[in-house]
């Protein structure tokens, strides 16, 4: 049974950071290119960033460049988001996908509320 669990979310003030983690289980993890995505009420759900198997060349969605960074640990089987800086505009549910070729995986999603 594949899961895929966030953690980390929460309510920040702007200009605040926070750290979510995505922990993964019944995949072969390194195998799998690891995203985040967030989905903000109203809107479509967005990719935010992007972290090949191996790590290395990241993507980011041009409105998180320079604030948030993807990292993962294949030991360890977890991927996790640095956001900083945040802004309201951040505000939204964020969710862990796991992608090979044609199998994708979801995350329940976790919350970011930035606000003050």
């Amino acid at each position: 049974q594949v899961q895929l669990v966030e953690s980390g979310g929460g309510l920040v003030q702007p200009g605040g950071s926070l750290r979510l983690s995505c922990a993964a289980s019944g995949i072969t993890f390194s195998t799998y290119v690891m995203k985040w995505y967030r989905q903000a009420p109203g809107k479509e759900r967005e990719l935010v960033a992007a972290i090949p198997i191996a790590g290395g060349n990241t993507n980011y969605a041009d409105s998180v460049k320079g604030r948030f960074t993807i990292s993962r640990d294949n030991a360890k089987n977890t991927v996790s988001l640095q956001m900083n800086s945040l802004k309201p505009e951040d505000t939204a549910v964020y969710y862990c996908n796991a992608k090979r070729g044609a199998q994708t995986y979801w995350g329940q999603g976790t919350q970011v509320t930035v606000s003050s």
